[in-house]
């Protein structure tokens, strides 16, 4: 089988001793499955080397009138017989698309069952799509705080009509419209905290923190205490730790307008941190 040039062959040795007498055999080396290959220098030779004393010969079943018979078992792997596969058919799944007819609801303008007022301004929506979006719209249309039945209009309050679209947008798309600035980011994170959207306020404040600079921190860091958004707040207060503008911001109108907004533990823990800069 290894005739060939650069053939190879797998296979596994076996060296037997027979019994003279009784012409059975006993194994005293055997090796595993290798490759064998007619180039190999070793010749075939066993991986390691095997020996047996003489003295462990004579006297033996094996050695009979001076003459020991040695069998050598090959045995030859040949390579599994595979034929032609092919693919079982699989129907792919689909992408989830609920939230994509979620908002399409919104697009068509379709259906609406609730009216909302806003600085004189009418907006629609879907009753069962606010209350599944936020516990606080759950409790004004269906629970114990209900303001209106189905036809009847709701007076929103303190919030700009282009605030409350885009609390929407998000209710029904999961995501922020495109190219809101740092502003609108802030009245949206006032909102969500207001009709208790955990997720729409984590998306603002993570937004909030990558603009943070020396002119939007000391308004993010008050509206983070005032909505308690302690993560936002810490990195906040890290910020202007690690900068190099907390003197100017301490002896500036900015520290003026955080006194305002701020309890006076944050302005003391700013005066805390210049000082020991300063150490």
């Amino acid at each position: 089988m290894l005739s060939s040039n650069n053939a190879k062959v797998r296979a596994s040795c076996d060296m037997r001793l027979v019994d003279r007498y009784t012409g059975f055999s006993s194994s005293v080396h055997k090796t595993g499955p290798r490759i064998f290959n007619s180039g190999d220098i070793s010749k075939f030779a066993p991986q390691s080397n095997c020996f047996i004393r003489h003295s462990e010969i004579e006297g033996s079943a094996y050695l009979r009138d001076d003459c020991l018979t040695i069998e050598c078992v090959v045995t030859v792997f040949n390579k599994p017989h595979v034929t032609q596969t092919k693919p079982f058919p699989k129907i792919d799944m689909p992408p989830a698309d609920m939230a994509e007819h979620v908002s399409k609801l919104l697009e068509e303008k379709q259906g609406f069952d609730v009216s909302f007022i806003v600085e004189g301004e009418t907006i629609e929506a879907h009753r069962f799509v606010l209350a599944m979006r936020s516990p606080v719209f759950k409790a004004e249309l269906y629970g114990s705080m209900q303001e209106a039945r189905p036809g009847q209009c709701i007076t929103i309050m303190d919030m700009q009509p282009d605030v409350f679209k885009a609390l929407l947008h998000f209710i029904y798309t999961d995501c922020l419209p495109s190219g809101e600035d740092t502003e609108m980011v802030r009245l949206l994170l006032v909102a969500a905290d207001r009709y208790a959207m955990d997720r729409l306020k984590l998306v603002c404040q993570s937004i909030l923190c990558e603009d943070l600079n020396k002119d939007t921190v000391a308004i993010t860091l008050a509206l983070a205490d005032q909505h308690n958004c302690h993560r936002l707040k810490n990195a906040c207060l890290e910020f202007i730790e690690l900068s190099n503008f907390t003197d100017a911001l301490v002896a500036t109108r900015r520290l003026k307008d955080i006194k305002k907004t701020c309890p006076s533990f944050i302005v003391d823990e700013l005066e805390k941190r210049t000082k020991r800069r300063k150490a």
